[in-house]
């Protein structure tokens, strides 16, 4: 393992790969004085990893990148799998105390997103994809966990983002990577753009709440004016068109019964066939 906390002044290497582990510290510290960056070459889960370590009591603000996750897990129990260089994956750990944790997986896309291209869309309520005249591309997902102790709360941020050509297999969307948008970016490159503003984007939500970040998400919404369907995950299903999210980051859905705001983390929406890009 490869880390840089306080006393250490060196980037992390890993496999060969050379992190910007002190550039991201150096960003965060003045807001997060025992922040550290910790890189390791495998991993089952950084998010598991972070959560083992939150319930041995270990709640100091961390990044935990891994190089290779061997049971990357993804929402609703799903898989997500990375290889050395051809995925970005790491897990932010902090405590946090925000008012409403309504609207925080979108807060993390937001500012993933505008860190990253401004042709990434977001997909209610954890994705980044393409989207575009080739189709629909899932390009990162993320991931969200807490903890409770007390009146402490820890709250684990998982992201993995595809950097390089990925297969397809079996997957219900296809995936996309970063390159087809930024050719010859890396994994390093990648965390680079996005960590440190990751961690501005949070103390933001803790702070404000999700009000100030619904015209940004609303600007890349890819479900926005789509027939979407809403499964419970039980069997059930409801068919609406979807209307950008409420300042709560609620998904606002127009039925047959009227408009719904879909909040429970445990839905899946998808859209229905039709234009890759509903703003074309």
């Amino acid at each position: 393992m490869s880390s840089v906390g306080p006393s250490q002044d060196a980037n992390a290497p890993s496999g060969g790969i050379s992190w910007p582990a002190q550039a991201i510290r150096a960003a965060v510290v003045s807001s997060l004085p025992d922040f550290t960056v910790e890189v390791l070459p495998e991993i089952d889960s950084t998010n598991t990893e972070l959560m083992r370590r939150a319930r041995a009591g270990q709640m100091a603000p961390v990044l935990l990148l891994a190089e290779q996750q061997t049971a990357g897990r993804g929402r609703l129990g799903r898989d997500w799998q990375s290889q050395r260089g051809e995925s970005l994956t790491f897990s932010l750990g902090l405590p946090l105390a925000p008012a409403d944790w309504s609207g925080l997986s979108l807060a993390v896309g937001i500012s993933v997103a505008e860190s990253l291209h401004p042709d990434i869309r977001l997909k209610w309520p954890n994705d980044l994809w393409l989207s575009d005249a080739r189709g629909e591309r899932k390009l990162a997902g993320i991931l969200i966990e807490t903890a409770s102790f007390g009146e402490l709360r820890y709250v684990v941020i998982g992201v993995g983002l595809n950097i390089r050509p990925q297969g397809g297999a079996g997957l219900a969307t296809p995936p996309g990577w970063l390159q087809e948008l930024l050719p010859g970016v890396d994994a390093p490159q990648a965390l680079a753009r996005v960590a440190a503003l990751l961690v501005q984007a949070v103390r933001a939500f803790e702070a404000l709440g999700f009000a100030p970040f619904q015209a940004r998400f609303n600007a890349r919404d890819v479900l926005r004016d789509r027939e979407v369907s809403v499964s419970d995950g039980q069997g059930g299903v409801t068919r609406g068109s979807a209307h950008g999210v409420t300042d709560t980051g609620a998904l606002l859905v127009h039925t047959k019964a009227g408009m719904q705001q879909i909040t429970s983390s445990e839905v899946s929406v998808r859209p229905l066939p039709g234009r890759a890009d509903p703003s074309a």
